[in-house]
């Protein structure tokens, strides 16, 4: 059924006794709920995703979306229409026009409310005068071209022993007990903290790249892929995806380019110096070219020819990388 018809019904139920609980809500949450339900088929019968779930009130957090009418009173206040005045933590000022709000619940039980704001940004002249190559990985989570090298922090692995600890108490506390709802929430806090602390650390670690460099060359590697190794633990703690997220959203907020090599393109195995290939494993994590003889480091002399391969395919626009054998591959992308 489409969005207009199901609006329709809500309608008629907020008439009805025994959904009249319906007119205790705005409307705006109600109709985003039916569009999000249209969204879901539609892209169901367009085969871009599975059937919708069905959201079951003790499992999915409850939220609300607010296209408008939610507004900042205070640094401890804020307005939602049928609900009045609410005491809210404000952590920073809002910029530019707020267009709409997003009030959720997480899985400790707190409360949050997210503004989407439109802003008008003046624009930047983009430079190249300070590129940089980065090589990521679980041993260094990043190697810059310039040599620097940053250990991966594992926030989930160091909570690894407390959190297991949580979870045998959960699973001995009885289903449907108030201990075992303490215990699910001291369950939730620790994920919560772990993430908390990655999210805080990644976008920390981006923004540093971004206000260093002009331009970040990076390799475009398919974390899904390895992700589903045996080091998924581990790929999973690191959030190489999320860090390169963060990386095209920082660049994009400071009017800097990142560009994304090619994920065939032998970064590891060709020699920066004279560009010759040698076969190496995965081992190797120190060689010597048998042409020029130069000792590389394996992850520093990878972030030497990335941000080689980037600065090349910037300059040319659209060529496309080059694979071990010197075919093309994907093209890199550019923001």
């Amino acid at each position: 059924m489409s969005y207009q018809r199901l609006a329709a019904m809500l309608v008629d139920l907020k008439r009805q006794p025994k959904t009249a609980f319906l007119r205790d809500c705005h409307s705006q949450p109600l109709q985003q709920a039916l569009m999000d339900l249209e969204t879901a088929f539609s892209n169901f019968f367009a085969k871009r995703a599975k059937y919708p779930r069905f959201k079951s009130r003790k499992v999915t957090p409850h939220s609300l979306r607010f296209p408008q009418g939610v507004t900042v009173i205070n640094d401890r206040t804020i307005s939602v229409p049928k609900i009045g005045l609410m005491q809210a933590v404000i952590h920073r000022p809002l910029q530019g026009i707020a267009k709409s709000a997003t009030i959720k619940q997480d899985a400790t039980g707190t409360w949050w409310v997210v503004f989407v704001c439109h802003i008008d940004r003046p624009d930047t002249l983009l430079t190249v005068d300070q590129p940089v190559g980065i090589d990521v990985g679980l041993e260094s989570f990043t190697t810059l071209s310039t040599g620097e090298k940053t250990a991966p922090p594992k926030f989930y692995r160091r909570s690894q022993k407390k959190l297991a600890r949580a979870q045998r108490k959960l699973s001995r506390a009885q289903k449907g007990s108030k201990n075992r709802l303490k215990a699910r929430k001291r369950v939730a806090k620790i994920h919560q903290k772990i993430s908390n602390q990655r999210a805080d650390w990644l976008h920390k670690h981006a923004l540093g790249m971004v206000q260093r460099f002009d331009v970040v060359c990076i390799e475009d590697l398919t974390i899904k892929g390895l992700a589903r190794t045996k080091l998924a633990k581990s790929f999973s703690d690191a959030a190489l995806s999320t860090f390169m997220q963060r990386l095209q959203e920082k660049a994009e907020w400071h009017g800097r380019r990142v560009m994304k090599v090619g994920r065939f393109y032998a970064s590891s195995k060709t020699c920066h110096s004279c560009q010759t290939k040698t076969a190496l494993t995965l081992a190797d994590r120190i060689w010597t070219c048998h042409t020029c003889g130069t000792t590389h480091d394996c992850d520093v002399n990878a972030a030497i020819n990335i941000v080689h391969e980037g600065i090349r395919l910037l300059a040319v626009g659209t060529t496309e990388s080059q694979n071990a054998a010197g075919d093309g591959v994907n093209p890199a992308k550019c923001w």
